[in-house]
């Protein structure tokens, strides 16, 4: 009987059928169906998209693949999904990203690592090359030795050699400018033989510098009882006219004034008048002091005076030198600075070794830097002898009344000091540089104690 009675009506439009999209009735029901481009879901009555991909904005940057009422991204060939799902990058990742390798990018599983040609390394920001052997790479120029350093390099000099200015040449330690004074021992307690020895050990330094206004210039005093200039740094211009000089030399033969002659090597012969180079020109100063017994007179005031003004001493000593009196000599460090041997039969391995020190002491100065010796740097030309010194100090030093970081002017005894000058000597008690260095040295002594202890 229900079913006659429902036979001509119209189900769907009598019930809440809940199609989404268009319902159908049956004989005495109804069916849910959709429009064209979709389907019904499993729940029989809402719809979807028969391709969802080309209905919504999926995103997919490479393929989009329907999965029942979704969809997936997928990518081409060579590539893979990155992890926003949508995105795809190439399985090289090297090729996929801006690596910034400058040679080679290596992939590594979800990462890459770069790396260099052969000949090359990697840089520590792991993404440049340098050459590992950066002369062999360039024509660097070095006359002698290229040294890789990093990412370029410096020229070095074999032993023996200093470089030049344009830091590619080298040139031999004693072919650099050089004024050299020696001062001799021509004492009776030396000998006429003896002497002939020295004077071959002067003739043996001479040959190993190259003698000329614009390079070593040399000069020569002989003392006993009194001091006697032989050649002064102008005399001659060539190693064998000096040689000569040395080879006529007269031996003075009675007392031995080492005070007296280091005075005369400090006051003269280092002076524009005798030779020597003006202090702005850089030229290394120094004095090689040869002697074999005890001094007649004091020689520490006029060693001190010659070394402070920024003379290099080398002191050697044979048979009865006083080690003590060639310690006062002898610059700092002593055992860079000082020579002794029992006899003169050692001269000539003291002649090589001088030789190599005085070619360390040109290397210095050819970077600019000062002597070990430990002398305070000058601040422009300087006379010597009793003209008043100016001197910078460059360390901050306790005084009484001021902190020394200033230039002080230091003058002889013998001559007329300024009102400054005698205000900072009274207020540093000093009255010359040597007694200035030896209250400095004894305050700083005392400030390490009272903070040390």
């Amino acid at each position: 009987l229900p079913a006659l009675l429902f036979a001509d009506k119209d189900i769907c439009n009598s019930v809440s059928h809940g199609c989404e999209q268009v319902c159908v009735n049956t004989e005495d029901s109804y069916i849910c169906k959709c429009h064209e481009e979709f389907i019904l879901k499993e729940d029989g009555k809402t719809c979807r998209y028969k391709d969802v991909c080309n209905s919504a904005d999926h995103g997919c940057e490479h393929i989009c693949v329907n999965t029942d009422d979704s969809y997936i991204c997928k990518c081409h060939e060579d590539f893979i999904l990155r992890e926003d799902g949508k995105t795809c990058r190439n399985k090289d990742l090297c090729k996929s990203i801006d690596h910034g390798c400058e040679h080679v990018c290596i992939n590594n599983n979800n990462s890459y690592s770069c790396q260099c040609h052969e000949g090359f390394v990697l840089r520590q920001d792991g993404k440049t090359c340098r050459y590992k052997d950066v002369c062999k790479s360039v024509v660097h120029g070095c006359e002698h030795i290229c040294v890789n350093n990093d990412d370029s390099y410096i020229c070095k000099c074999q032993e023996g050699y200093v470089l030049q200015e344009d830091q590619k040449a080298c040139r031999r330690c004693t072919e650099g400018p050089l004024d050299l004074v020696f001062v001799i021992d021509g004492s009776k307690s030396l000998g006429e033989d003896n002497f002939e020895i020295v004077k071959q050990f002067v003739s043996g330094i001479l040959d190993s510098l190259e003698i000329s206004p614009k390079a070593a210039r040399v000069g020569l005093l002989q003392y006993s009882t009194e001091v006697r200039t032989e050649f002064t740094l102008r005399q001659f211009s060539s190693a064998k006219d000096m040689k000569k000089a040395v080879l006529q030399m007269k031996y003075m033969g009675r007392g031995s004034m080492t005070g007296l002659a280091l005075k005369q090597m400090f006051e003269r012969s280092f002076t524009e008048a005798e030779g020597a180079r003006p202090f702005s020109a850089n030229v290394p100063r120094i004095s090689i002091v040869f002697t074999d017994g005890r001094a007649q007179d004091e020689v520490s005031e006029w060693a001190a005076r010659a070394k402070q003004n920024g003379i290099i001493i080398y002191a050697i000593g044979i048979g009865k030198a006083i080690e003590e009196e060639l310690l006062e000599i002898a610059s700092e460090p002593s055992y860079k600075h000082l020579f002794y041997a029992e006899d003169f039969t050692a001269m000539e391995d003291i002649s090589e070794e001088l030789r190599a020190q005085i070619c360390e002491a040109l290397k210095m100065s050819a970077h600019q830097q000062d002597p070990a010796s430990g002398r305070l740097r000058k601040t422009g030309p300087q006379p010597s002898g009793p003209e008043s010194t100016t001197i910078a100090i460059t360390d901050v030093i306790a005084c009484p009344n001021l902190a020394v970081h200033h230039k002080y002017l230091f003058e002889d005894s013998h001559t007329h000091s300024t009102a400054t000058a005698s205000k900072d000597k009274d207020q540093c008690k000093c009255e010359n540089l040597v007694t200035f260095q030896n209250y400095a040295t004894n305050e700083v002594r005392k400030l390490t104690q009272r903070y040390i202890l």
